[in-house]
């Protein structure tokens, strides 16, 4: 028994115009983990990046939280602890389906790839 689960985050160098990120939904067991959603769309940078730390020292496999850890991290200049936190997500050994705006389903490990790779162009990714 599942129920959707909010997670979210967004990559970019933090331009102020760059338009909303797509979101992906996520099917998670009913228990709500918190990774730092709220923050990271309200620009609480800080913030998410203490809540999303403290979520991974419950659990440091999680690939959504890790995912988000990037996104943090990424918005708050230090690209390189974002690649290395994206690495660990698509290396994670828990693994999950994650829903693109646009339907399609990723693995969470090619979304943690995907975002990626957005990371390297400056674009933005969402995960909800």
């Amino acid at each position: 028994m599942f129920s959707s689960l909010i997670l979210a985050t967004a990559f970019a160098a933090s331009t102020a115009a760059a338009p909303a990120p797509a979101p992906i939904a996520v099917e998670a067991r009913m228990e709500r983990i918190d990774v730092g959603y709220t923050e990271l769309s309200e620009g609480r940078n800080s913030e998410a990046l203490a809540r999303i730390q403290a979520s991974l020292e419950a659990n440091s496999q999680d690939p959504a939280a890790l995912i988000n850890l990037a996104a943090a991290y990424s918005r708050l200049g230090r690209i390189s602890e974002a690649r290395t936190a994206l690495e660990a997500a698509a290396a994670s050994p828990e693994r999950f389906d994650l829903q693109l705006a646009d339907g399609r389903w990723l693995d969470s490990r090619q979304a943690a790839k995907l975002a990626r790779t957005r990371l390297q162009e400056g674009q933005a990714l969402a995960l909800r």
